[in-house]
């Protein structure tokens, strides 16, 4: 009998400049693979190659994980863009990570989008098939991130993107498969809002 697993992902490559986020250096022992930051939401140059060697050392996949042009607000604050601006922002900010990743040996496994993209692409078929679009022509290789039961997964493999489906442990959700608000007491596993609906631990 084959054996099933659980891929354990999680965000990294976020510094930029003088400014460190997250504990990349002790997560990164723990996980399967990461989504690095491409230098738009979080990250910059120097923070990606340091982030690709590090899953390299220990074995963990690396996925790309582009955001909108926005550092001020992490990438989480949705912005009025059209799909072809959206577009040429995935293309720049993969095609970056995926050299980083070739000249350490490896190969880039996915791409995962970030923050406010997530809620825009429910929004908006036209900017979901646009960053889609931007993954297949990178590399059609390459795995499709995406949230379990919303649309952006069904239009990735109508263009022939291989998807997977994640869901937070460490997020509470709404009835309707959103991710609670972050400025909702509650958003967590650990907090309590009232009619949430919680992942199972």
């Amino acid at each position: 009998m084959k054996k099933k697993g659980i891929d354990l992902n999680c965000d990294t490559g976020e510094s930029f400049g003088p400014y460190k986020l997250g504990l990349d250096e002790e997560v990164i022992k723990l996980i399967s693979s990461a989504n690095v930051g491409c230098g738009f939401h979080g990250g910059d140059p120097h923070v990606m190659r340091n982030t690709v060697a590090l899953a390299k050392r220990y074995g963990v996949g690396v996925g790309a994980h582009p955001g909108l042009p926005d550092l001020p607000g992490f990438g989480r604050r949705e912005m009025k863009v059209t799909p072809e601006e959206v577009k040429d922002y995935f293309i720049y900010q993969i095609g970056s990570l995926k050299a980083f990743v070739e000249v350490a040996g490896m190969k880039l496994q996915h791409v995962k989008m970030h923050g406010a993209l997530d809620a825009m692409a429910r929004a908006d078929d036209g900017l979901t098939r646009a960053m889609c679009e931007a993954t297949r022509e990178i590399s059609p290789e390459l795995i499709w991130l995406a949230h379990s039961g919303i649309r952006t997964g069904e239009i990735a493999r109508s263009i022939g993107l291989k998807v997977v489906q994640e869901a937070y442990a460490d997020r509470a959700y709404n009835a309707d498969k959103t991710l609670v608000s972050r400025k909702l007491p509650g958003d967590g596993l650990c907090g309590q809002n009232p009619g949430v609906q919680k992942t199972p631990r």
